[in-house]
């Protein structure tokens, strides 16, 4: 905060494309798609002229005790949108919040509520979620956190949650696009068979016995530093979950609507997770707006008479918002109009290519990626592998030469996080990547 207070901040007056534009007049190229969220670009026409036309309708009623046009027609589009990439038809019960960390609130609370009408756990039941993991800064979400930067200072607020281990893996993962063989054994997952931290999940299903659902970040734990997981991990939880009757959360706030390369993460390994939780992309950057998807098996569970009190209760001033709603509906029309998806192809190889070639550099202990999320991980010494303290602000440092090659990136810690716009053109993804180059040879030299 102090660091905060002592820099001249960025104030952003303008947005187009790909870029921000602040109050000087200079523009920055939108590393991190402003937060993880803007998918077709800023001042997308066609967004903006959907706001336009809910606006001469109503911008907003309440959900409690109501319905409304655009949050139906956009529940009737994602289950159909789930059932043609997941080849499922049991995740079609939706329910609205606004954002993230609201969306895995729903899911906790509503697996919870769901083992005591069904009488598979008792009152204490628990939660099995992942180390490294992030779901949102609301209390539910950080205790089902495992990110001691962010989350242990509240941890005498917290409720207990089991932690498995996190799939920190490097040869075998999705995305990664190095092999090196004498990296260090924190970036390497010598499994053979079943993956480790599958074993010791396994055990943890065996062990505890009253266990609500598995909470994971399908394919990358985003926040935690781009680390991706091992191919064939996400199935295993999945199989595993079966075999124990537990239920299944997949968080894909982050990695949903096209960001790994897919619609969602879950399609790469073919997983149908029992609840879904979606936000950030979902209305194109445009508007705060969140989902949980949850299965008919899970509803149905909570339907009751009036007397027997299984309502779910839980809800949110702005539930369902008819602008949020309208902007989503659009951003999945420019999916499928402007082929979103076969689009990235490209692009994901120019990324992946770049990382290759940034991986040589002395400073850079490694490079993760899936699809159009990446992470490049500076160190102090490659050949010891000796990290950068937190206090010498690496990945900060960096961003901050980027700013002034007029590109904006924000680290986590020492991971310099490479996330832009979907629609973002070859021409200036590759432009965006060589000033960031040069930025972190301006700091090492190269």
């Amino acid at each position: 905060m102090k660091d905060w207070i002592n820099d001249a901040p960025i104030v952003i007056a303008e947005g187009r494309d790909c870029f921000i534009k602040d109050t000087y007049g200079i523009w920055y190229l939108d590393g991190v798609s402003s937060l993880w969220v803007n998918i077709h670009g800023h001042g997308k026409k066609e967004i903006n002229d959907a706001l336009i036309k809910q606006l001469t309708h109503i911008s907003h009623s309440t959900l409690l005790g109501l319905a409304n046009v655009p949050s139906t027609e956009l529940a009737g589009k994602l289950v159909s949108l789930i059932s043609e990439r997941l080849k499922t038809d049991k995740l079609n019960k939706v329910f609205y919040s606004d954002n993230g960390s609201t969306a895995v609130e729903a899911a906790l609370k509503m697996a919870f509520q769901y083992t005591q009408h069904t009488k598979k756990c008792a009152d204490d039941a628990l939660f099995v979620t992942l180390e490294n993991g992030y779901h949102g800064d609301t209390i539910g979400a950080v205790s089902a956190g495992g990110i001691d930067l962010f989350h242990k200072t509240y941890s005498p607020l917290l409720f207990k949650t089991v932690k498995a281990p996190s799939p920190y893996c490097f040869n075998c993962s999705h995305g990664v696009v190095s092999s090196q063989t004498d990296t260090p054994s924190k970036y390497r997952c010598n499994a053979e068979g079943e993956f480790p931290c599958l074993r010791e999940l396994r055990h943890i299903l065996e062990s505890q016995g009253k266990v609500a659902a598995v909470l994971v970040e399908p394919l990358i734990q985003a926040a935690s530093g781009m680390i991706t997981s091992p191919v064939g991990y996400l199935k295993g939880v999945r199989d595993l979950c079966t075999e124990f009757d537990t239920l299944l959360i997949a968080d894909e706030v982050a990695t949903g609507f096209g960001r790994t390369g897919n619609m969602f993460a879950c399609e790469l390994e073919s997983v149908v997770p029992d609840i879904l939780c979606l936000s950030k992309g979902i209305t194109g950057g445009y508007l705060p707006l969140a989902v949980t998807i949850a299965t008919e098996n899970i509803y149905n569970a909570f339907l009751g008479e009036f007397a027997e009190k299984k309502t779910f209760f839980h809800g949110h001033s702005y539930t369902g918002n008819q602008l949020g709603c309208a902007a989503a509906l659009a951003s999945l029309e420019i999916f499928e109009k402007e082929h979103v998806l076969d689009n990235l192809k490209p692009k994901i190889k120019i990324l992946r290519d770049w990382l290759n070639s940034i991986f040589n550099h002395p400073n850079v202990g490694d490079v993760r990626v899936c699809g159009m999320m990446a992470g490049v991980e500076l160190i102090k010494n490659k050949a010891s592998m000796e990290p950068f303290g937190f206090e010498e602000k690496a990945g900060w440092q960096v961003a901050y030469e980027a700013r002034k090659r007029s590109v904006f990136i924000r680290p986590l810690g020492n991971v310099l996080v490479i996330m832009p716009p979907l629609s973002i053109s070859e021409e200036n993804l590759s432009a965006m990547l060589i000033r960031i180059e040069k930025s972190i040879c301006g700091l090492f030299h190269c």
